[in-house]
């Protein structure tokens, strides 16, 4: 019997279904961490009360720097995911691009914008 080179449609099929959930939620995510950046939903008192702003500063701007943090991190997985949506298209989504084999379902199903394999990543990191 011929080594399986890809997932068959209806795998492919399945992945597709966990990222769209996955990148839904993402999504969600990053447009709440995104609201929070800008103070769309804001409720506070930076306004009209001046006598702690000046210890609430350096609290607020580091908040502030962590979540940008978060949100690019939610975006480039944001991205990840896109790119997975399209390689479905391609019909190449699990294929390690080390070696061109298949990645194990169970690591798409983890982590489902992989492009290596376990294997492959420890290896391009030595």
């Amino acid at each position: 019997m011929a080594e399986k080179t890809r997932y068959s449609d209806q795998e492919l099929e399945e992945f597709r279904s966990i990222i769209n959930d996955k990148l839904s939620l993402a999504r969600r995510d990053y447009n709440t961490m995104m609201r929070q950046i800008r103070n769309v939903d804001g409720n506070d008192v930076d306004d009209t009360s001046p006598t702690y702003k000046a210890l609430e500063e350096g609290s607020l701007t580091q908040s502030k720097e962590e979540l940008i943090r978060m949100a690019s991190r939610q975006q480039k997985f944001i991205q990840g995911l896109e790119a997975a949506l399209v390689r479905i298209e391609n019909k190449t989504y699990g294929i390690d691009r080390m070696t061109g084999e298949l990645i194990p379902k169970e690591r798409l199903r983890a982590v489902p914008h992989a492009t290596l394999s376990v294997e492959s990543k420890i290896k391009s990191k030595r």
